[in-house]
This record gives C-alpha cells, sequence and structure tokens, in this order.
C-alpha cells in the first residue's frame, strides 16, 4: 500500500497561502508537478500513492477524466499565487505511468500550465514512461504538444530480475522506446535499480552497459529500498527474497560509478548521472536547491515560501473536494528557519557541486576537518573552494556526513 502522508497542521479549504509565503515568489525557478496515478499493474516494491486502471470508479478519478481534474487545481493554482506568480521553469509529470493517460490529455494538462502561467523560455517539459507505454505516434504527439524530455523506468535489462520486481516490459521494448523518443526530438532518461533480491554483480553490470548502449542523455541509479506494506516487503519478512544487503548495493554503486564515468556520465547528484551539465534534470534541481513548486495529483506535495503542503490520497476524494471547489491539500506545515537549515544540508551535500562551507553552523564547520580526516569529503575542495563536496566513499555515507554536518 502507498506510504502515509505526513502529520501537520489542517490546511485552509481555499488554499490560501500567508503572505510572506509569496514575497520571496519569482526569485528562483518555478516548477510545476504533474502526479498521475495510475499503472497497468502494481510492482511488488512500489510504495508510491498510484492505483491500477482497476481499482478505482469514474468519479472523476478515472484515466479518460483525470486531465479535467488536473486543470481544476490549476486553477486554484493560479488563484492562490495570484500575479506573483512567474512562468513556469520546469513541468515534470509522474507517477504512477502518466502515459497510461492519451497523449492528447497530458498535452491538454500542458496546455493548461502554459494558459495559467505561462512556460518560462527554454522551460524543460519531462514525463516518466515505461518503455511498455509509448508509441511512435504517441511520442511524436507529445512532442509536438511542448514536451521535450522522457523518463523510462528501465530498471533492469536482465528478465530474472525484472521479474523479482514484477516489471513487466520486455527488456528489448526500452531499445525500442529509447529510438522512437530520440526521432522525434525528445532528450531521454532512463531509470534503473540495483541491490534486487537475487540480482549479482554481473547482473548489474549489463543493466549498466545496456543503458549506456542506448545514448541516453542521462541516467538515474537507486538502490532497492523495502517497504513496509508492500508486496515485496511481505516476501522478504517471510524470508521468501533475501532482504538488500548494504555492501552488496555498496559494490553495485562503486561499479556504477567506474562504468558510467568511463562511458563520459558524471555524476550531479548521488543517485544521478548526466553527459552535461546542460542534460542535467533540471526540474529535480530545484527539489534539492529549495526552489518553489506546484505538486497537481491526488497525494502531490507542494512547496513555496517555506510553506509545505500535500493532498489527500485517494483520487476520488481529491476530484471530489475541486469539484466542490476546495483545494484539495490535506494538511500543512510551515517550516522554521532550523528545519530549511536543516533540508539545505541533507540536499546540498548530495550535489556535486557541493555546499557552502560559509553556510554550515559552527557545528557544521568543525566537523568539516573530521570528515576530510574520515575520507569523506573532499579535503583539497574545503581548502580552495570552501565548500563541503563528498567523496566517493562519502557518497556511500551521505547520511552519516548529514548526521555529523549537523551536529547529531
Amino acid at each position: 500500500m502507498p506510504s502515509a502522508l505526513p502529520e501537520g497542521e489542517p490546511a485552509p479549504p481555499s488554499g490560501e497561502l500567508p503572505a510572506n509565503a509569496l514575497k520571496t515568489l519569482g526569485t528562483a525557478p518555478f516548477g510545476v508537478y504533474v502526479h498521475v496515478p495510475f499503472c497497468t499493474v502494481r510492482c511488488g516494491y512500489c510504495d508510491f500513492n498510484t492505483y491500477t486502471l482497476t481499482e478505482l470508479g469514474v468519479d472523476g478519478a478515472s484515466v479518460g477524466t483525470y486531465a479535467d481534474v488536473a486543470l481544476r487545481e490549476f486553477e486554484l493554482a493560479a488563484r492562490v499565487l495570484g500575479p506573483a506568480a512567474p512562468p513556469v521553469a520546469t513541468v515534470f509529470f509522474g507517477g504512477g505511468t502518466p502515459t497510461t493517460m492519451l497523449s492528447h490529455d497530458l498535452v491538454r494538462v500542458l496546455d493548461g500550465i502554459r494558459a495559467r502561467f505561462g512556460l518560462a523560455d527554454g522551460a524543460e517539459v519531462t514525463t516518466e514512461a515505461n518503455p511498455d507505454s509509448v508509441t511512435p505516434a504517441s511520442l511524436q504527439a507529445l512532442a509536438a504538444g511542448g514536451f521535450n524530455r522522457i523518463s523510462f523506468g528501465m530498471q533492469s535489462a536482465v528478465p530474472h530480475v525484472l521479474a523479482t520486481l514484477e516489471r513487466t516490459h520486455d527488456p528489448a521494448n526500452v531499445a525500442k522506446a529509447v529510438e522512437a523518443a530520440r526521432a522525434v526530438g525528445l532528450k531521454v532518461s532512463v531509470d534503473l535499480i540495483y541491490g534486487t533480491p537475487g540480482e549479482s554483480l554481473e547482473d548489474w553490470r549489463t543493466s549498466l552497459d545496456a543503458a549506456i548502449d542506448l545514448a541516453p542523455d542521462h541516467i538515474s541509479a537507486y538502490a532497492l529500498v523495502v517497504e513496509e506494506g508492500t508486496k515485496l516487503g511481505a516476501q522478504v519478512r517471510r524470508g521468501q527474497v533475501p532482504a538488500p544487503q548494504d555492501d552488496d548495493e555498496a559494490t553495485k554503486y562503486e561499479l556504477a560509478e567506474q562504468v558510467l564515468g568511463a562511458a563520459g556520465f558524471g555524476w550531479y547528484e548521488v543517485s544521478n548521472w548526466a553527459r552535461t551539465e546542460a542534460d542535467r534534470c533540471r526540474h529535480n534541481e530545484g527539489y534539492w536547491l529549495d526552489g518553489d513548486w506546484w505538486g497537481v495529483g491526488p497525494g502531490a506535495h507542494s512547496h513555496v515560501g517555506g510553506v509545505r503542503w500535500w493532498n489527500v490520497k485517494h483520487p476520488n476524494a481529491f476530484a471530489s473536494r475541486l469539484n466542490a471547489g476546495l483545494s484539495p491539500a490535506a494538511g500543512r506545515e510551515l517550516l522554521t528557519d532550523d528545519q530549511r537549515y536543516d533540508e539545505r544540508v541533507l540536499l546540498g551535500v548530495r550535489l556535486v557541486d557541493g555546499l557552502p562551507i560559509d553556510l554550515l553552523r559552527p557545528e557544521g564547520s568543525e566537523a568539516v576537518a573530521g570528515l576530510i580526516a574520515d575520507g569523506l569529503v573532499n579535503g583539497a575542495a574545503a581548502l580552495s573552494q570552501r565548500r563541503v563536496l563528498l567523496t566517493l566513499r562519502g557518497r556511500l555515507l551521505a547520511d552519516t556526513v548529514v548526521r555529523r554536518l549537523l551536529g547529531f
């Protein structure tokens, strides 16, 4: 089952934000995230807020009516943000599988963003997709409608690993989908998962080589996390499959850095590699750099000016609130200066540009020397650039680095 929403204070039915939250809107790039909660099947490891096409009725939450519901939230966003809202710099359709919707409907949603806020020059517009959820015709329609980037859920090139993850696509379809996306001018990213039970180091090498052979612009590689409440979590708990091992995942991460680096991909965030700086996912960089974004859809999270809020999770409840003229927000929190500082350290240290030492509080600055001595932080960068830059070992132990910088 999908993970629970965080605790927080009640969100106003109007969606109104505190006046001080809007004061800095426009001083940094503004993004929009669109959560599409539909999948054809639920993968055994997934705890995202997604639903199969047969799990929902037609109470405003069906795949065929979802575009209209999402557009209602954009009307709300336009009212709440008012004239201070800047043109949208990045748009990201995630899920779920956004391409379970018709390309025409995805473009209609993008048109709604364009009509209400405008798109900044050179705006990045991405959709996630499964390799078997697109066709040359659907990709052509997306590109013609303003999408310029697509992220394919490849996960692995090895059939038995895909079977353990309950991914249904044929590995051969990934190359076909990437070729079709490139043919219509879309930038391409592929997502990989490592540490799946039963995956050997050679299996992981096969997946890395297959991803490189696709010649994408961007590759993400994430360690498998077994979440409570998922089918895979139950299988691990019952001893039917082994739990992922930290040492195994560390070895596979090191192999990813070696293989991807040799192929011309540079890491820019602990789990993300790009061919060039221009190929980085700018939308995700907005999250990591404390930007502002509005998240549309059931369970979607938003952040503007130090206020974070999240929508109700079930698509029918989401649709019902919007149809009644109410905000779909279930709760919110007004971040304190301490919380924003902690998040700036937590996220900033994971980036290739690192974290300015001068930004750190005294306990963080004092911890840097010890982190250098332990081989977790680059000493030369700390001295010459006054920045905390992770070494490869530091990337493997990023959580440890963060705790020490925060004085824990």
